[in-house]
């Protein structure tokens, strides 16, 4: 679960991430690890918009800390209402739910039965296209910030969920980057069973659990 906290307007953004992935191609094969987790820095004159997670409580999910920031400013919400409308355009069909999240940002919730095989990270072939549609509406300008979270239900542990879902996050964040989303406005991680969207008492809500959601922000 991310938590998601808005202080106040910014002064700059500076988003960078450092890591090192097993596969080396944009498809996504096997699993990715951190070298260093991604840090986002925020300078402000007057105040900040910062963005902390809850873990999952999992030193696996400690070890994966994740903050992104994203610059708030008059034109923000107009931004994100075209890169909205746009994905809604895109997604038409594909199974990919658009809306706007609490904090304001684009949401994209890619179910996992249409992205992944059942408990593999390597993105499925004829998904390729969806995300090639998302890439496209990525790097029509550089002023997206993008944060990708993988779930899983609560079928197992930590020590298996957490891993899986850092995997598919980092499959689908390599798929964009090498789609033409620059590294340094992309970050990935995985937050296992935490933040069900449905029951995980039926085999409908566990199939909705399983899912990768990215998250867009303007960011200068």
């Amino acid at each position: 679960m991310r938590a998601l906290i808005v202080t106040g307007l910014v002064g700059a953004l500076t988003l960078s991430g450092c890591q090192s992935m097993n596969s080396g191609t944009g498809t996504g094969g096997g699993f990715s690890q951190y070298d260093k987790t991604a840090i986002g820095s925020l300078i402000g004159a007057a105040a900040g918009y910062g963005i902390s997670r809850a873990s999952a409580n999992s030193s696996a999910q400690n070890n994966r800390a994740l903050a992104i920031g994203a610059l708030v400013g008059a034109a923000s919400g107009l931004y994100l209402d075209k890169k909205e409308q746009r994905l809604r355009q895109q997604m038409a069909g594909t199974g990919v739910e658009v809306n706007r999240n609490s904090d304001g940002s684009v949401g994209l919730v890619m179910p996992g039965n249409i992205t992944f095989d059942t408990n593999q990270s390597t993105i499925k072939s004829n998904f390729y296209t969806t995300l090639n549609k998302v890439a496209q509406t990525l790097t029509e300008d550089n002023k997206s910030a993008i944060l990708v979270t993988g779930y899983t239900d609560n079928t197992g542990n930590d020590s298996i969920n957490i891993p899986l879902s850092q995997a598919r996050a980092q499959a689908v964040a390599n798929y964009l980057v090498a789609q033409g989303v620059s590294s340094t406005k992309i970050n990935a991680q995985g937050n296992g069973a935490a933040n069900p969207i449905a029951s995980n008492a039926t085999p409908a809500g566990r199939e909705q659990n399983r899912r990768v959601e990215i998250s867009i922000y303007e960011s200068k």
